[in-house]
């Protein structure tokens, strides 16, 4: 295909994403206003199409040049991508049993400190792995714990801390690292809810061993489906990256051969001496990468990345302002010292409410106001953690809480501030009423 005839197709799409994109004005009540979404403009159509044209089907250049700009703007020298934020977490723990790491490679049996209200797929890994989840509880208000939490679940089999920054408000990870570094523990920052958020001035993602995202098109920024797994470290981005891509232990990228230079030159294990690298595995790995279309489409949404972190907290602050006082709600706080890119606006039912979570769900729902639970709210109370090993460090009270009289509203990029005015209208009048 000629440049001409590309420019012209392309110019074509361009038109017809401004005859295609929704206009509706919203109308109180009938216009649905939706928890989570992905906003998609012209950029982000001709993008996806662009690399139709060029038939870019597999991980390639534009896979390789999303990752070097996620890793700048996460503030982190390594970044891998892959096909989902669960497969992420997946890579990220796993990547801590590689025996690359020698004495500090996690074992089956050994501990990792989580949290129980939290998304499965934070935890999940640690389980698949063969090793032992340890809940901690967290704070009402941010929806994160504590570093004293975690202080006093460190026994003596625990090798790491796997914890997400709740809803985009930061856990105070400064503290929490610093007792992993104290007590010689890995640590993993899940931050698929919270790219672009900062605490005591740092981005979130960089305080750990290793960090992961999420390009689903709820997140921040989208790839329809896609995650990321990014750190500083250098032995652990190899690992990742031989894990994700089959468990090989040649770096080749697709379409490369003898990088190295010595395709031929190695025995490994016991196989016979130049056995091919491209088909040696140092690892037992997966297929968990994601491609050129999906980083097509995170190249166009990573410019608007602080747009949308604006938006959200706006959202977010209008909310907040406009339900201060309403009896029977608690209303979420920011982690002290944090700018939070919020994910969502968390609502808990006071004891003493005169209504419960599902009527004030059933309310916002006849508006058309989408809800949702804070995730598992307590995974231990899930049918599929209850035959499973685990260890709970204290109490899970504001975890059972949370499980029962907690929800959360949208504050995503899509929704307007009328929209925004009209749930907190729509929540006032229902308290008022009862």
């Amino acid at each position: 295909m000629t440049q001409s005839a590309k420019a012209l197709i392309l110019e074509q799409v361009a038109k017809y994403h401004q005859e295609v994109a929704p206009r509706t004005e919203f109308v109180p009540g009938v216009t649905p206003v939706w928890p989570s979404g992905a906003v998609l403009d012209e950029s982000d159509r001709v993008a996806l199409v662009e690399a139709a044209l060029d038939m870019r089907i597999a991980a390639g250049v534009t896979s390789r040049t999303f990752e070097r700009k996620l890793a700048r703007a996460a503030g982190l020298r390594k970044a891998h991508m892959t096909n989902s934020g669960s497969s992420a977490n997946l890579l990220a723990l796993s990547a801590l049993t590689s025996p690359v790491l020698g004495d500090r490679r996690l074992r089956r049996g050994d501990e990792v400190i989580t949290v129980a209200a939290g998304f499965p797929t934070t935890v999940n890994p640690i389980i698949q792995n063969g090793l032992v989840p340890v809940f901690v509880d967290v704070e009402l208000g941010t929806y994160n714990t504590t570093a004293d939490r975690v202080a006093a679940a460190i026994g003596p089999r625990t090798r790491a801390i796997m914890i997400a920054h709740a809803l985009g408000n930061p856990f105070p990870v400064a503290e929490i690292a610093e007792l992993a570094d104290k007590h010689g523990l890995f640590l993993i920052e899940d931050n698929c809810d919270a790219l672009g958020a900062t605490y005591q001035g740092k981005p979130t993602g960089t305080f750990g061993d290793l960090t992961t995202v999420s390009f689903y098109p709820a997140h921040h920024i989208t790839t329809g489906e896609g995650g990321c797994v990014l750190t500083d470290n250098l032995v652990l981005a190899r690992i990742v990256e031989s894990m994700r891509d089959w468990g090989r232990d040649c770096w080749c990228e697709p379409g490369e051969d003898d990088t190295c230079h010595k395709r031929f030159g190695y025995q490994l294990g016991t196989l016979p001496a130049g056995y091919d690298h491209k088909y040696t595995f140092s690892h037992v790995g997966y297929n968990l990468k994601s491609g050129d279309l999906q980083a097509a489409l995170g190249l166009s949404q990573l410019v608007r990345l602080d747009e949308f972190g604006a938006a959200r907290r706006r959202n977010w602050d209008r909310l907040h302002d406009q339900l201060q006082g309403v009896p029977g709600l608690l209303l979420p706080r920011a982690t002290p010292g944090s700018e939070p890119s919020w994910f969502g606006f968390v609502l808990t039912i006071t004891d003493d409410a005169p209504f419960t979570r599902q009527e004030l769900v059933n309310f916002l729902h006849t508006r058309h106001i989408g809800t949702r639970l804070l995730f598992a709210g307590n995974l231990t109370r899930h049918p599929a953690y209850l035959d499973q090993e685990f260890r709970v460090s204290g109490d899970l009270t504001n975890s059972d809480i949370i499980a029962e009289r907690t929800l959360w509203l949208g504050v995503y990029p899509g929704l307007t501030v009328e929209m925004m005015d009209y749930v907190a209208a729509s929540i006032r009048e229902f308290v008022a009423g009862r």
